[in-house]
């Protein structure tokens, strides 16, 4: 077993555990990060407001086809506005967006989804798509009136095989499966995935299966935002980073973040995933653990980072993983969901301090954790 481990002098370390892992397991402005480039608007910059193409917002009409042909019509480039109004949105035909464009919802805008009884839906779909910035607004998925029983795919926001694609600023809840998901389009090992993907200030909640959910990708950056209260079906976690057999996910931050309250694990890490840096983040109150590596991701560095009051360990290094960095987190009061060890932590709070806050496993390789804080 090839597992090298690093410690530090005066320090708090995992002993061995046997691997249990988990079944379960007023919105800012909308102006554009300066760090975020311009989009190149291709051959104009047409302003179409979706009222102008027939949407109502009234919540009663379905406005999908109105806000669909006011994306068709942009000439090559531009901004579609969507003002404030409850515009209905028809999930198994989506509202699907085009290359070089804005999508720009008023804070008091709602895309709805209208209930369906099929297993896979979109709100919004960016496929094969370059260059769209989606701002303001929220979207409302149908979990509360979904009228079919299987299935897991309902999402709010779904990009796919997408270049330089920017959310910002946006409210996600209620959908049948994630509120978001990052991936690729095409076959196993060789599809085409999402790059330069950014994800800041968004709010992904009570959603059926994850908050966001991470496939084949190359260049994602989420910050400063909130995955919460996922609930319904497995994994029920705040963010999933899984792209399985389909291809690698590689070079993701997730940076000032907030994963809370959900009923699986606060954030998973599978395989074929690399150079992940978690930082920054906060994950409380999860029903599983607070962050999860298992199976085989490598070149993950976690580091500054606060995991309290999670139903498991707070941090668990598990499976194959390898080449991982845990340096200055914060584990403080996990296992909340087991009695015995909170009384042991009582009696004994450095030993129980190992167990119950930080583990890894011995099938992990280079792992070297510093600066830990009980």
């Amino acid at each position: 077993m090839n597992n090298r481990t690093t410690f530090f002098p005066n320090r708090l370390f995992a002993t061995r555990r046997d691997f249990l892992r988990c079944g379960l397991l007023a919105l800012p402005s909308l102006a554009l990060p300066a760090a975020f480039p311009r989009i190149a608007w291709g051959a104009g910059s047409a302003v179409i407001n979706v009222r102008d193409k027939g949407a109502k917002g009234d919540g009663n009409h379905d406005d999908t086809d109105a806000i669909q042909d006011a994306i068709n019509a942009l000439p090559g480039g531009g901004t579609v506005i969507v003002p404030p109004g409850n515009y209905i949105i028809d999930a198994m035909r989506a509202v699907q967006l085009r290359s070089n464009m804005l999508l720009q919802l008023d804070p008091n805008a709602t895309l709805t989804a209208i209930p369906n009884n099929s297993p896979r839906s979109h709100v919004i779909k960016v496929w094969s798509a370059n260059n769209v910035r989606i701002t303001g607004g929220r979207i409302v998925g149908e979990r509360n009136n979904h009228s079919g029983v299987g299935g897991e795919w309902g999402y709010g926001l779904n990009i796919q095989a997408s270049n330089h694609v920017h959310v910002s600023n946006m409210h996600i809840s209620e959908c049948w499966g994630d509120g978001i998901w990052i991936g690729a389009i095409g076959p196993n090992g060789n599809p085409v995935v999402s790059k330069d993907v950014t994800i800041d200030n968004v709010i992904s909640t009570n959603n059926r299966r994850q908050g966001l959910s991470i496939g084949p990708v190359d260049g994602v950056v989420i910050m400063n935002s909130t995955f919460s209260n996922s609930n319904g079906t497995k994994p029920e976690s705040g963010i999933d980073i899984e792209p399985q057999a389909q291809g690698l996910a590689r070079n993701i931050t997730i940076d000032h973040c907030i994963i809370s309250g959900n009923h699986g694990t606060g954030m998973e890490i599978h395989y074929n995933v690399s150079n992940v840096t978690v930082k920054n983040c906060t994950f409380r109150d999860n029903v599983g653990y607070g962050l999860l590596t298992v199976d085989a991701p490598s070149q993950i560095t976690i580091i500054d980072n606060v995991m309290t009051g999670n139903g498991l360990v707070g941090l668990v290094i598990a499976g194959q993983s390898s080449h991982i960095k845990a340096i200055d987190n914060t584990l403080q009061g996990n296992s909340s969901r087991y009695a015995r060890r909170i009384a042991a932590a009582i009696a004994s709070p450095n030993a129980a301090a190992q167990k119950r806050e930080l583990r890894v496993d011995p099938g992990t390789s280079d792992v070297t954790v510093s600066g830990t804080k009980f």
